[in-house]
């Protein structure tokens, strides 16, 4: 696949895609992740997904269809390999294996936007962002990463003082330390205890798949 696209750097905060944009190309992260962010009345918006190494943005190519569904941010910085649509679509009709592995990731992040949904509904704050740190420290394959109480707010389609009291409870129970945007995960086992469910959920729907 590297010998179809080249390598490009995703910058931190930066919009890589847009809900009816046309797709141009796919991107396969390397050490950067990208939050997918499902908008309403073109104000609010709340992350319904993450991509990491694991995955790939621009999945829709895979269904025929060639306008992005969701807002996409990079949430991350790092690198990724961009392949044109054009590439991307010839090498998925020769290529049996990658198409397989292509589907199978689709259900996996159907999976994970509507688990997100009913994430949103059904469990507490504080749950809700001890999955998003986990999903990020997998990600980031590095146990501090810079986000700030507004991005934090923003992702979790909450307000502010929401996210205050939820990482405090966090940090008092020494699962985690911020200072300044700054975040560190300091008691990984401790934080899976303390997230909702979903984590798990997410992780047992990737490994069904793909291990």
């Amino acid at each position: 696949m590297s010998a179809l696209g080249e390598v490009v750097e995703l910058k931190l905060s930066e919009i890589i895609g847009d809900a009816g944009r046309p797709t141009a190309s796919v991107l396969f992260p390397i050490d950067g992740f990208i939050s997918l962010l499902a908008q309403v009345d073109g104000e609010h918006a709340i992350e319904v997904g993450m991509v990491g190494r694991e995955g790939m943005l621009g999945i829709q190519l895979a269904l025929g269809v060639a306008t992005e569904p969701l807002r996409a941010l990079v949430q991350g910085p790092g690198q990724a390999l961009r392949i044109s649509a054009a590439a991307f679509r010839r090498e998925l009709g020769t290529n049996a294996p990658l198409r397989t592995t292509i589907d199978r990731y689709i259900y996996v992040l159907f999976a994970q936007h509507a688990r997100a949904a009913a994430c949103q509904r059904f469990h507490m704050i504080e749950r809700r962002l001890a999955r998003w740190l986990l999903m990020s420290h997998d990600r980031a394959h590095a146990d501090e990463f810079r986000v700030t109480q507004e991005f934090l707010a923003f992702m979790l389609g909450v307000r502010r003082v929401g996210v205050t009291l939820a990482a405090s409870g966090l940090q008092r129970q020494n699962l985690i330390a911020y200072d300044r945007g700054e975040m560190t995960i300091v008691d990984r086992a401790g934080l899976e205890r303390a997230a909702c469910s979903c984590y798990a959920s997410d992780r047992a729907a990737y490994a069904d798949q793909f291990e």
